[in-house]
């Protein structure tokens, strides 16, 4: 029985996505690999085979990524855009913060697993500063953690976008 604390907050859109990896990786990817280890192992001296044991490997980071996605996927806990309180910091949120220091604005999107992307500011929603800003209204200030120490980033905008 795992406890709300396993659950991994995603939505429709997020489970779908990892449901489809998990397909590729057990009907493409993993078929591919058990061919090229199969063929490796006609070539005979296994001890000697660069390719074999290198696909040997492959297969075991497949097998592992496979586990770990549906490990997400059995611990997913699919959030109702409908039930969130659109006046605070939640889930699905595209929130515009200041760093009150540097006086410059950033934009981020809380996202759940399987669509995290660093490039386009979509930080996972479980992660430390999504954590942070959770529960928080415009104008609120947090203070965020991070390696070089403590930065205050303050609420400016909160928007929510449920069109897909």
């Amino acid at each position: 029985m795992s406890s709300m604390s396993d659950r991994i907050p995603m939505s429709q859109k997020g489970y779908e996505k990892l449901s489809e990896l998990v397909k590729q990786y057990e009907s493409i990817d993993m078929p591919a690999i058990t061919e090229k280890i199969a063929a490796a192992r006609e070539e005979g001296d296994l001890k000697e085979n660069a390719e074999y044991h290198a696909n040997r490997e492959n297969q075991g980071m497949l097998q592992a990524k496979i586990n770990l996605v549906k490990s997400k996927l059995s611990r997913a806990f699919i959030i109702d855009p409908s039930t969130i309180d659109q006046s605070t910091v939640s889930f699905f949120a595209t929130v515009t913060v200041m760093d009150v220091d540097l006086e410059e604005e950033e934009v981020y999107s809380l996202v759940g697993a399987g669509e995290e992307d660093f490039m386009e500011n979509k930080i996972l929603v479980d992660g430390p500063m999504a954590q942070a800003l959770l529960g928080k209204k415009v104008g609120d200030v947090v203070e965020i953690d991070a390696p070089k120490g403590t930065y205050e980033l303050k609420v400016m905008k909160i928007e929510y976008d449920f069109d897909d």
